[in-house]
């Protein structure tokens, strides 16, 4: 269920009969660069127009709660302590914030807080970094610290480390924050240094097809891929001594030693190295406006997850070769871990309905699933509702 910023302020009021200050915190897409992050390479994420609110005030008591409106569920918190908990799992992605902000001596007010949102789970919209970085913002602004965005985004990171488990790259929590309406977030993953790209779309509309499935193959793959690209570093090194990821490395290092680089290592190495430089080439696209030679570039990210990387899935394939087949959008590709979640399309705006129609038909009569299709805008990060 979808709850919006008058919804999680409602029932804050109902709650609490006092007005809270409301945060709201995005999902995020990735236009390309998939998989780099991990490797020190470029991504191109921007945050979007699907959200998690936060309504949050100081207790009148020495009692923190927390209520989710998903789960329709209270938990109360431990401001001395906080632990990782069994249950419920959604408490886990905010006590890892306030981990952070107890172990780096930021003090915390008792508080009262509600949240909610709107973007679909399982979509690979990173609803987890969302909910970090709205806690995060909300705490801090809350309780005056100013904290920089980049120290937020970071704590959000650790908390998604050591309280969910998941060893994620900096993307998520970067674009949540950092994001700005109408622009991608071009971002060096080994520097953290970043900037804005304009995303004037003009003509044409981005649209997430969602597979509505999640092959369980993603989180032990994702595992293996990353052994295999640190592999492929450990090799080259012997030959050039400056390599510390696959950031340092050529497409033609990597082919006049492909001998050496066995069993998938190779086709890992080649994806990797391919993409970082797609994304450096696909920001001068989006500068010159020229959103058909940016289009190109996505059908050559899927290709090259498909076949080289091997993270994607029947289902994903499908959609993008249904895009594919039809001069209405310019680009498509899957996006995320792979093995599910959505594929995202650049599709000229006269065609998006049709489109839709005509890919979850065909979709349906392949796998019997009905596909969600989601349109999205590109809006400003993390910060206080309006």
């Amino acid at each position: 269920m979808d709850f919006s910023v008058q919804d999680v302020t409602r029932k804050f009021q109902e709650l609490y009969q006092t007005e809270p200050l409301v945060v709201r915190s995005p999902g995020r897409i990735n236009l390309i660069g998939e998989h780099t992050d991990y490797n020190d390479g470029f991504v191109m994420p921007a945050a979007i127009d699907r959200e998690t609110v936060f309504a949050i005030s100081p207790a009148p008591d020495a009692v923190s709660v927390i209520y989710s409106l998903k789960y329709d569920e209270t938990f109360t918190v431990n401001l001395q302590d906080p632990q990782p908990v069994k249950a419920p799992k959604w408490a886990n992605y905010l006590l890892g914030v306030l981990r952070q902000f107890v172990d780096k001596g930021y003090a915390v007010k008792p508080f009262r807080c509600v949240f909610g949102g709107n973007i679909p789970m399982g979509a690979g919209l990173s609803s987890s970094a969302s909910v970090e970085c709205g806690f995060a913002f909300a705490l801090d602004r809350m309780n005056g610290h100013n904290i920089p965005k980049n120290d937020l985004i970071l704590m959000a990171q650790w908390s998604e480390h050591h309280f969910v488990g998941v060893k994620c790259g900096i993307m998520d929590q970067f674009a949540s924050m950092m994001g700005a309406e109408d622009q991608v977030i071009v971002l060096d993953c080994r520097s953290l240094e970043y900037h804005y790209s304009p995303l004037a779309l003009k003509d044409y509309t981005l649209v997430l097809c969602d597979t509505k499935v999640k092959h369980s193959l993603v989180d032990s793959e994702y595992n293996t891929r990353r052994a295999e690209c640190e592999r492929g570093v450990a090799l080259l090194q012997k030959h050039y001594p400056a390599v510390k990821s696959l950031r340092d490395v050529s497409e033609a290092m990597v082919r006049q030693h492909a001998a050496e680089l066995a069993g998938k290592v190779f086709d890992r190495c080649l994806y990797v190295v391919q993409e970082i430089a797609r994304v450096q080439e696909a920001s001068q696209d989006l500068k010159q406006h020229n959103l058909s030679a940016f289009g190109r570039k996505m059908y050559e990210t899927h290709d090259g997850l498909s076949k080289l990387y091997e993270v994607s899935c029947r289902e994903l394939d499908f959609l993008v070769e249904q895009a594919r087949a039809t001069d209405v959008v310019a680009g498509a590709r899957m996006m995320g871990g792979g093995f599910g979640g959505c594929t995202i399309n650049l599709i000229r705006n006269e065609a998006v309905d049709s489109f839709v129609a005509t890919t979850r038909e065909a979709y349906r009569q392949a796998f019997g699933i009905d596909m969600e299709a989601y349109i999205v805008h590109v809006k400003e990060g993390t910060g206080v509702a309006h």
